[in-house]
């Protein structure tokens, strides 16, 4: 006999579609740290502390997107800014990925993060979903209360 704490942490599409989105890079993020634990297994890394140090950071980041996933998930409004700062921040990556000749993984990871950052964006705050003691919702246009 649990409740949902409130009506106003509802999980809209824009939530679903950002927690989605940073689930499918934070599992593209932890393949990589795997690949990382691949080669110090194998013996095909030249340098061992260098291949441990970049696949504990990758596990890192991996994990803090699976965190954001989560967030999404339950209608959270702090997985916002990290989810946009994150997919900006692969914007150059996915240029720097184009130069090198990789356009068609240039284009995969350009073509998530401008959907993941037009998703986190559309999701509505709080103060977009929480009506006030009047019942209408505080989302007006912006300008508050002039009078």
């Amino acid at each position: 006999m649990t409740e949902s704490p409130s009506p106003t942490r509802e999980v809209r599409g824009s939530h679903r579609a950002a927690g989605l989105l940073t689930l499918l890079e934070a599992v593209a993020v932890l393949g990589f740290a795997g690949f990382y634990v691949y080669e110090m297994v194998t013996g095909a890394t030249e340098d061992l502390t260098r291949a441990a140090t970049s696949g504990a950071l990758i596990l890192v980041f991996g994990l803090g997107l699976l965190a954001l996933a989560r967030g999404w998930s339950h209608a959270a409004d702090w997985p916002r800014t990290p989810t946009v700062l994150w997919n900006a921040l692969l914007l150059p990556v996915a240029w720097s990925l184009h130069e090198s000749g990789r356009t068609p993984v240039a284009l995969a990871v350009g073509v998530v993060a401008v959907a993941s950052i037009a998703a986190a964006v559309s999701a509505p705050g709080r103060r977009e979903r929480e009506p006030d003691e009047s019942g209408e919702s505080d989302a007006s246009d912006g300008r508050g209360d002039v009078s």
